[in-house]
């Protein structure tokens, strides 16, 4: 990745800068988005961000979990040390990671990673004593943050995630169980039930969440939970945001932006226009859009 972006005339990442500078956020949550351990794919990303006037002086972007080794054989083939044996599927360590980009300065001394929680250790998980990773295996396959934005002195916390897809698996159903306890980890948090009391400052869950609640694979209950939830308030009901094979799954709703009751949400969106130079831009950049939502801020 840093080799593409430092390039300047790579095809996808050129799309992705146009569609993220036409619509000039102010905190930008990137999903798929290599991690490494120097942050070079991510910092020449920000240069070309403000070359193109999208100016992100402020990021978060912890290791993740994606191709972190496990040093386990989690998937059953009799080897560690694969893709599948990560704590989060990867061919390396960082692959498709996120990072979270901001105008307003990060406060790191009041920001969380819970990506290290143990997937048995969700009360109420779908993980059973049978699976080899039972007691290894992180529930995060990518990430869960709070992060703490100071908008203007005052605190905005980001609640983001990159769920693993409820597919590519067996029977077991394996995926489909961890996407919905990666989803269910916010009921958790919200309802108190972790090891860390959430902030009483409102805030922003958001994230590629992986599944659809009417369309498409999966286990629907914890979607349904979120999008359910008196503090949530769902500003994009039913919007798709991602475009697969259309000969097969189709069009889905699997980004969200869901920000606390306590905030005003002025308007919201999904970039995902039909022609022009922007629809050729959104097309190359990813199968997914951009969601974004505009809110009201003292």
């Amino acid at each position: 990745m840093y080799r593409d972006i430092v390039s300047g005339d790579d095809p996808q990442v050129q799309a992705a800068i146009a569609v993220i500078a036409s619509q000039n956020p102010d905190i930008l949550l990137l999903t798929g988005f290599d991690w490494d351990a120097q942050g070079l794919a991510l910092a020449a990303f920000q240069a070309q961000l403000t070359a193109a006037g999208s100016d992100y002086p402020y990021h978060y972007a912890p290791r993740p979990n994606s191709g972190m080794d496990s040093g386990h054989d989690l998937d059953g083939d009799g080897r560690d040390g694969g893709p599948r044996d990560a704590q989060g599927y990867g061919r390396f360590s960082g692959d498709g990671g996120m990072a979270l980009l901001s105008r307003f300065p990060v406060d790191q001394a009041h920001s969380r990673d819970f990506s290290d929680l143990l997937w048995a250790d969700l009360p109420e998980t779908k993980l059973t004593s049978e699976d080899p990773g039972w007691q290894v295996q992180r529930l995060s396959s990518v990430a869960h943050w709070d992060v703490a934005v100071r908008v203007h002195e005052t605190p905005l916390h980001l609640w983001a995630m990159s769920a693993t897809p409820p597919v590519f698996d067996g029977p077991e159903d394996r995926n489909g169980r961890r996407n919905h306890d990666e989803l269910a980890f916010w009921s958790r948090y919200l309802d108190g039930r972790l090891p860390w009391a959430p902030v009483p400052q409102p805030f922003v869950l958001l994230g590629d969440f992986q599944i659809d609640p009417a369309k498409g694979q999966g286990q629907t209950a914890a979607i349904d939970t979120l999008l359910a939830d008196a503090r949530l308030q769902d500003p994009l009901p039913g919007a798709n945001t991602v475009q697969y094979d259309p000969a097969g799954v189709g069009a889905l709703r699997v980004d969200y932006v869901l920000p606390s009751r306590q905030i005003t949400v002025l308007d919201a969106g999904v970039i995902w226009p039909i022609d022009g130079p922007l629809a050729q831009a959104a097309q190359q950049a990813s199968r997914h859009k951009m969601v974004w939502v505009s809110i009201a801020w003292p």
